[in-house]
């Protein structure tokens, strides 16, 4: 959908309030008749969950927003993985030993094999490594400086060596899920064996649902639930109604306004952690010289506009906290570089000052990108209103194209509500992520957003190849300053991982990355 804000001036904080209110009570007035939740009760010893944003694929080559990783890694698994305390834990490797600057030495576990009982070789490690290079849009691909190569010792024993050094190569490699070399392709699979705890029984990737049953040949503790369904519902409320009926035993990413819905009602808890995520309003980097976005100091005058503590308090209700740089607060090796600051005087000075007072920005987002998107959304119209500057969204549905408007292969825009996680924990693992861009990736569209700026790229080359901890942090400080003078970001804000369950749902452990194991988790009797 498409339209044009504009009408009589409001408060901002009356537009704040009735933003936020709005957001829900839409919602409730769509959901009950438009979109109805999953039939029938889940059994005594079925799971189900219900996501916010459809899961296409147990693969994260392209598609990996949180709170999948919970269902992905229930099926297929990495070398490693994020553990509890956001560091890396063994799974398929036994051990994982940095034993030069350019070679990490793996051995893997002994006897360990997939669903179908082939053994996990060496050869199935280098061939991941060589289809997630090679996928063009790769989530994952954007967080390595550098792909390793595969030197097989022996059936159990292998290097992964590297031209430069990656000291973080142990966590980085709990991001590439395992598949049998002669299945495995460059691109989303969506079918499949892993080696994980459960395997699919059944699956419609078109509406988002799947059925997984206990893998019952899993080399580690088996999974407390026999069946785990997994659906998608795009509407909030729809989620909320079928959790408060017990038509559904999980729902993930609330808005505070469910959260405050929820909180107390007998047979439901709620779940928080903090986040590995930054969502920010992101500029679009992809505008030819001439154009107002291309100039750091417009970029800058525009973010006065915006008031970061209104919008925390009013629609986000004090769940989540007001950017402090480029990476999110939480991450291991974050530096503070700056504060968004409210000052809409100031902004339209500027404006007028370097000739871009009469602006008219695009905002584009896809719903369930982050909770309360729309409300925060409206709530912006308002306020670049306020100094003159006219405001268009566009909302893009799941499953829509709203990854071609990125790349800048659709429609043009300006402003992207969009989320970014670290699901290593790391700042490094961000900053590759989303300021690392080159010319060469940008000819794939493999940069975030447009974002290219070699002296930015060779600041974070430096910090992300650096042995010593020490020296890394101080190059890691440096190349998130470098990047926070750029002024990517209009506004920003690190949320919380929230869910919610029924009491019958026992040891969830919610992490950081606003996921869990699935394994641990279990049913009442």
């Amino acid at each position: 959908m498409t339209a044009l804000f504009s009408g009589p001036n409001m408060s901002r904080r009356s537009l704040l309030r009735l933003a936020g209110a709005a957001g829900i009570f839409a919602a409730v007035g769509v959901s009950a008749t438009a979109c109805a939740g999953p039939t029938g009760l889940p059994g005594k010893d079925t799971l189900t969950l219900a996501l916010n944003r459809s899961l296409v694929s147990l693969d994260n080559k392209l598609n990996q927003f949180d709170a999948a990783v919970t269902v992905q890694r229930a099926v297929r698994e990495g070398l490693t993985a994020i553990g509890p305390d956001i560091s890396p834990i063994p799974v398929l490797a036994e051990s994982m030993v940095m034993t030069s600057p350019t070679r990490w030495t793996v051995k893997l576990r002994e006897s360990i094999t997939y669903s179908d009982g082939r053994p996990v070789k060496p050869q199935d490690v280098a061939t991941a490594l060589e289809m997630y290079s090679k996928v063009q849009g790769s989530f994952v691909a954007s967080f390595f400086p550098e792909f390793p190569t595969v030197t097989e010792v022996d059936q159990r024993t292998f290097y992964l060596d590297s031209a430069e050094p990656i000291p973080i190569l142990d966590a980085l490699m709990a991001l590439i899920l395992i598949t049998p070399a002669e299945d495995n392709k460059a691109e989303e699979l969506q079918t499949g064996v892993g080696t994980g705890p459960y395997v699919v029984q059944d699956y419609d990737r078109g509406v988002g649902s799947y059925t997984l049953v206990r893998n019952e040949n899993y080399w580690g503790e088996p999974a407390s639930v026999r069946q785990v369904n997994v659906r998608f519902l795009p509407e909030e409320s729809s989620r909320v109604i079928a959790l408060r009926s017990g038509e559904v035993d999980i729902i993930d990413s609330i808005s505070p306004n469910s959260m405050e819905q929820l909180q107390g009602l007998p047979g439901v808890k709620l779940e928080m952690a903090s986040s590995l995520r930054l969502n920010q309003i992101f500029y679009n980097f992809r505008k030819p010289a001439s154009h107002p976005l291309s100039d750091v100091r417009v970029r800058e005058a525009l973010s006065f506009a915006i008031d970061g503590e209104s919008l925390v308090h009013d629609v986000l209700i004090d769940s989540v906290e007001q950017a402090q740089g480029v990476t999110a607060t939480s991450l291991f090796g974050f530096a503070r570089t700056g504060d968004y600051v409210y000052d809409p005087g100031k902004a339209k000075s500027l404006l007028a000052d370097y000739g871009a007072s009469d602006l008219t920005l695009k905002i584009i987002w896809e719903t369930g990108e982050f909770p309360s998107d729309t409300a925060i959304m409206e709530a912006l119209v308002q306020m670049f209103g306020d100094i003159g500057v006219r405001t268009e969204l566009q909302q893009f549905e799941p499953g829509g194209n709203i990854l071609q408007w990125r790349q800048g292969k659709e429609g043009d825009w300006d402003l992207l509500g969009n989320g970014f996680s670290s699901p290593t924990g790391l700042a490094i693992t961000m900053l590759q992520g989303m300021y690392a861009g080159t010319a060469q990736k940008e000819k794939t569209r493999d940069t975030y957003q447009g974002y290219v700026n070699p002296e930015v790229t060779k600041k974070i080359a430096r910090a992300a190849s650096e042995v010593d901890e020490v020296k890394r942090q101080t190059y890691l400080k440096d190349a998130q300053q470098a990047a926070w003078d750029t002024w990517p970001c209009a506004w920003a804000f690190t949320p919380k991982s929230i869910l919610a369950r029924r009491e019958r749902v026992q040891n969830l452990n919610l992490s950081a990355a606003n996921a869990y194991p699935l394994a641990a988790v279990g049913l009442e009797s």
